[in-house]
């Protein structure tokens, strides 16, 4: 799974750290630090997906990861 985060669009709610504490982290008031690939099979998957769908802004984009020979 890949993870993006438009850090200009994100605002610190911290409501990605509190779903995924695995993945997400915020530094002081407004830094936010996150793992941008989980391997597969991994259980942070699902807290992943809630907390892009629970970001008061929408910065998090979610997708898999291309395999190889795949585009």
């Amino acid at each position: 799974m890949q993870i993006v985060v438009d850090l200009n669009r994100c605002q610190g709610y911290a409501q990605c750290a509190f779903l995924a504490p695995e993945v997400f982290e915020l530094h002081g008031e407004e830094a936010l630090m996150f793992t941008p690939v989980v391997p597969d099979g991994r259980p942070e998957h699902e807290r992943v997906r809630r907390a892009a769908a629970a970001c008061p802004v929408q910065a998090i984009l979610v997708g898999e990861r291309a395999g190889p020979g795949e585009g």
